[in-house]
């Protein structure tokens, strides 16, 4: 054992002599004062040393640890994204970034602001006004005032399409204009007058005396598609060549702004921001090309904006410049789509799709037809029509004054009605809504539709200047009754009740003792020449 204990001691010494050396010495009088042997002597000292050891060690541990810390460098997280594709990312980005800036500077020397000048003459503000492009009433913004005597000035874009001064705007920046002053981005100034307009589609063209100037280069409306980037310059609120960017986000919007029941355009939407003051400045895509003619917003900050398409645009500008009168094609009929009157929908059982005749316009192509209100139109020389838009568009791509073929479902059955094309009026008579006085005949109550009617004369007929002579005329309609619902006017004239011909009052009430209120009762109606119809159904209130 002590051989093993003195082989130990020295296996320690020899690794740590000055530390141990110590220890021994410090032992040996120790423990001979105490009384204890060698043998025991050398194995205290043994063990004391052991733990000197130990003690040491830990320290040298810690102290290695400390320096193996400190020594460290700071842990960097690894990148999710490699460096070199982040290089190519930040080179995309850059990218098109001088992308956008490019679209801004091929096509701003291009742009105009239109300033006009209007007299204040207290009228009834445009729709374009009211629907669109108002904004709150500040010192860039200064509505009309009836009481005032100053000039009405306005602000708007457009966009040169010729080198020699010609201008595409929108009507209603021009409209009633006395005078007008165009400001190019050069910082010129030029007086300009109006060479031409199309109001049904807002449309205008104007001219300054230049040569030689920037133009815009023109798109194909026809293949931008929803989700393209768009680009809109002009002058919102007088804050000249803003440039603002989106996406197309929708086609084909129309009924936005109609005329008297009759719509042209369709629209390109965009969520580009678009303001008081872009009106006629163009909408650009990637390549600087104009695609349409920045026109509506729906409301501020909604990021709804309409512009017209470019093809239109440019066709009925070439007629403008050319000093061609814009004329149209039409039938002269008020329509709808099959369906879009749920409440009605029952009564065209076998019909799936097609085109509802609402009215008949007085003295229209479509009034000397056989054709009747409540048809459902599903063809225009044999191409089918499923939407009242799509009706439209077939008959614009007539002639003024050719035949044409309107395949037709009637209760059940399917026939065809010849149509000889008109020209579309400028304004589309309204039916007036003057009273009459119950002459001596008899009144009959409908007391459960709201109606009261009395026999047509040829006394009222003549007086009232109507082309039917038979038939019953409404004198009365009662609020929120189910005739007023259906928009039934005093003056109409009833001709039939569910395909029944009404010649007085006595038929009219037989006729309407046998129809279905439930189901809906269908009445023909004459309006100061219009031909039309009102669906009686209860339960409808």
């Amino acid at each position: 054992m002590n051989v093993r204990i003195e082989n130990s001691r020295s296996r320690s010494i020899h690794r740590s002599p000055s530390v141990l050396k110590g220890a021994g010495s410090n032992c040996d009088p120790t423990f001979t004062q105490a009384g204890i042997g060698r043998v025991q002597l050398n194995i205290a000292c043994s063990m004391l040393s052991k733990l000197q050891l130990m003690r040491l060690s830990i320290l040298i541990l810690c102290a290695a640890i400390s320096i193996s810390f400190a020594a460290q460098p700071e842990v960097v997280p690894t990148p999710t994204i490699p460096a070199a594709a982040a290089e190519a990312g930040k080179d995309v980005v850059h990218q098109l970034n001088n992308a956008f800036a490019k679209v801004f500077e091929t096509v701003a020397p291009s742009v105009v602001i239109i300033e006009v000048s209007k007299k204040n003459d207290g009228s009834e503000s445009s729709p374009f006004d009211d629907l669109f492009f108002q904004g709150p009433p500040d010192e860039n913004n200064q509505q009309r005032n009836p009481n005032g005597s100053r000039p009405i000035q306005s602000e708007g874009s457009g966009f040169i399409v010729r080198p020699d001064g010609y201008i595409f705007t929108n009507f209603h920046v021009v409209e009633g204009a006395d005078k007008i002053e165009v400001k190019l981005r050069d910082g010129r100034d030029f007086p300009a007058r109006v060479v031409g307009t199309d109001e049904k589609t807002d449309i205008a063209v104007i001219k300054i005396d230049a040569k030689d100037l920037p133009i815009v280069q023109l798109g194909n409306s026809d293949v931008v598609r929803v989700g393209q980037f768009a680009f809109a310059i002009g002058a919102p609120f007088k804050l000249d060549y803003t440039f603002t960017y989106g996406v197309v986000s929708g086609k084909g919007r129309n009924k936005l702004l109609a005329s008297n029941g009759y719509s042209i355009s369709d629209y390109l939407q965009t969520d580009a921001s678009i303001n008081p003051g872009n009106s006629g400045g163009p909408l650009c895509d990637i390549d600087g090309k104009v695609v349409g003619m920045n026109t509506l917003i729906n409301g501020m900050n909604r990021g709804l904006g309409f512009a017209i398409p470019i093809n239109m645009a440019k066709e009925i500008g070439v007629e403008l410049i050319a000093g061609h009168k814009i004329v149209r094609p039409w039938l002269g009929i008020r329509i709808e789509t099959l369906g879009d009157d749920p409440s009605i929908r029952d009564l065209f059982k076998g019909a799936d799709k097609g085109v509802l005749v609402r009215t008949i316009e007085a003295d229209a192509p479509a009034y000397k037809s056989d054709l009747r209100p409540f048809d459902v139109i599903t063809q225009v020389d044999g191409t089918s029509v499923d939407t009242d838009s799509q009706l439209q568009h077939e008959i614009l791509k007539k002639k003024i004054g050719q035949n044409v073929e309107l395949t037709i479902w009637r209760k059940g059955q399917t026939i065809k009605v010849p149509v000889k094309t008109g020209e579309l009026p400028n304004e589309i008579a309204r039916t007036s809504n003057e009273q009459i006085q119950p002459g001596q005949p008899k009144q009959e109550d409908a007391g459960k539709f709201g109606l009261q009617v009395q026999e047509l004369t040829k006394e009222v007929a003549e007086r009232l200047h109507l082309s039917v002579q038979q038939g019953v005329i409404v004198t009365d309609v009662a609020d929120n009754s189910l005739a007023a619902q259906q928009d039934i006017q005093r003056e109409d004239i009833i001709t039939e009740v569910d395909g029944k011909p009404v010649t007085n009052v006595q038929s009219f009430r037989e006729a309407l003792t046998k129809a279905d209120p439930k189901r809906g009762v269908l009445l023909y109606l004459d309006r100061k020449g219009s031909k039309t119809f009102a669906v009686l159904k209860a339960g409808t209130s």
